[in-house]
């Protein structure tokens, strides 16, 4: 598997410090970039990529390193810069290479290296084996035995420059493997899946069972064609969501059949730890004096009782949070969304996804915020109500749903069989109510009726439909919503 090493370094690695940490493989290597400058490759002489060295990022907030390396990372005190370096293991080297050039980075700047031991000095000379490394480069799409081959056995950096750090292309699919505790969505696997759907491909990522994902990455995996592909121990690979057997096929990961893995069901959830989660889009008329992510603060604030710790477009979050620069950059992409994540504070375990999109009515944002509890008399199910009334009348909320579920309290995502959320309410704010028709809604074929908030003359609906307990809120859930759907009036977006 490829390895990552990071440098998290008191001073900002500058040109004169970088080039001194990319010595590290001698004068004889190569250098090449992307078309802005965010990745630097160290590549042998025939062109194979050794090393990427991703854009040094300043990050602002407490607790990232631990949050995302685990607690035996010891940044330094916020700010502090993380240079994130991922090393092939096409080239034996390689992995020395990466760890060379974060502890040049930390001998010139100050700080630490991750993982721990990781970092040295010396001077790595990796053999250029192009001639003789056939077997292990990526096959083409001409192949015929190409879609057969094992991709962990072949893997190398696909040569192409469309997608030049993943580690296996083919005509369907890219594949990236990876072996760290944690997963996030860093800014490199953002790039990739943005890319891949450009390009018309699936995005597979490749770990051991231990791995576990960030709610964010898990997020924008999305569904099929992309795939969290495991490499079970045992044998063969499965579906880290699903637990499905999978088989390298024609150049992808494919199915077998509906078989589950043995080690997808072996291992649990902690006992009582849980994890809520609020879904909610709110739409506000365009104006110039709007000011974004109002909506989110005020979940957050009535949740926790703190504001988001930080916000940024992907992992580590590193900005601090700051409604002000989230409009300026939603304005700055706009037309096209804006795709944001924020992050708790360290001892209050909460993280965000946050979409901003222009509609025909205007600019709607859509949320999605999970907090982590220890135990289920933790969870604040009294506070959801007050909260869907406060966002109807302050937000211009539209939808919002609630579920609980019993996961990780540190709100990551494992590669084995979960529970599946429980619904526990659902809010349907004031214009699709009108819509739909107050006497129609307020009358659903479930057992507790709904409570009506905000405005008597422009009223939003609140259904509690369980305590996240029983299974049989779902069937609640799919009652209100098909009579919701079958209204005289039609509910809109």
């Amino acid at each position: 598997m490829t390895k990552d090493v990071i440098a998290l370094t008191s001073k900002m690695p500058d040109t004169r410090s970088l080039l001194a940490a990319l010595h590290a493989g001698g004068p004889e290597l190569n250098l090449t970039a992307t078309d802005d400058g965010a990745v630097i490759q160290l590549c042998t002489v025939a062109g194979r990529p050794l090393v990427s060295v991703e854009a040094p990022l300043l990050v602002h907030v407490p607790g990232e390193a631990e949050r995302l390396l685990g607690p035996q990372a010891t940044a330094p005190e916020p700010p502090f810069w993380w240079t994130e370096t991922r090393a092939s293991t096409a080239v034996p080297e390689a992995g020395a290479l990466a760890g060379s050039v974060c502890g040049r980075l930390t001998m010139l700047l100050g700080g630490t290296t991750w993982p721990p031991g990781a970092a040295h000095t010396a001077r790595v000379a990796a053999r250029d084996d192009a001639t003789d490394t056939t077997a292990e480069q990526p096959q083409t799409p001409t192949s015929p035995s190409a879609s057969d081959d094992d991709p962990t056995e072949t893997a190398a950096p696909a040569p192409t420059p469309v997608l030049p750090a993943v580690d296996v292309l083919t005509d369907s699919t890219a594949v990236v493997l990876a072996d760290r505790p944690l997963v996030p969505l860093s800014t490199w696997l953002s790039d990739i899946l943005r890319t891949t759907v450009q390009v018309n491909r699936a995005l597979h990522l490749v770990t051991p069972p231990h791995v576990r994902l960030s709610l964010p990455l898990r997020a924008a995996l999305g569904g099929a064609p992309n795939r969290w592909v495991i490499q079970d121990p045992a044998g063969g690979y499965y579906d880290g969501l699903s637990g499905v057997r999978l088989a390298w096929l024609g150049g992808t990961f494919t199915p077998t059949g509906t078989t589950v893995a043995d080690a997808f069901t072996a291992s649990s959830t902690p006992i009582g730890q849980r994890q809520l989660t609020v879904s909610f889009r709110t739409v506000h008329e365009a104006d110039t004096d709007l000011l974004l992510g109002g909506a989110l603060e005020t979940a957050w604030r009535h949740l926790t009782g703190a504001a988001p710790s930080g916000w940024g477009t992907a992992e580590p979050v590193n900005l601090p949070w700051s409604p002000r620069q989230l409009t300026d950059l939603a304005r700055n992409r706009a037309p096209a969304p804006a795709h944001l994540i924020a992050i708790g504070a360290p001892d209050r375990p909460a993280i965000a996804t946050h979409r901003i999109t222009r509609t025909t009515a205007g600019v709607a944002q859509d949320t999605t915020l999970t907090l982590g509890y220890a135990t289920a008399a933790e969870v604040p199910l009294e506070s959801l109500e007050p909260l869907a009334a406060t966002l109807v009348s302050s937000h211009g909320l539209t939808t919002m749903l609630t579920t609980l579920r019993n996961a990780r309290a540190d709100l990551t995502l494992p590669a084995h069989l979960e529970a599946p959320p429980l619904p526990v309410s659902f809010t349907l704010g004031p214009r699709d109510t009108a819509t739909i028709g107050l006497t129609h809604a307020r009358r659903p074929p479930i057992a507790t009726k709904p409570r009506q908030l905000g405005s008597p003359s422009c009223p939003a609906l609140h259904y509690p439909l369980g305590d996240g307990a029983d299974a049989e809120a779902w069937t609640a859930f799919q009652n209100l919503a098909i009579h919701l759907k079958n209204s005289p009036g039609s509910t809109s977006s």
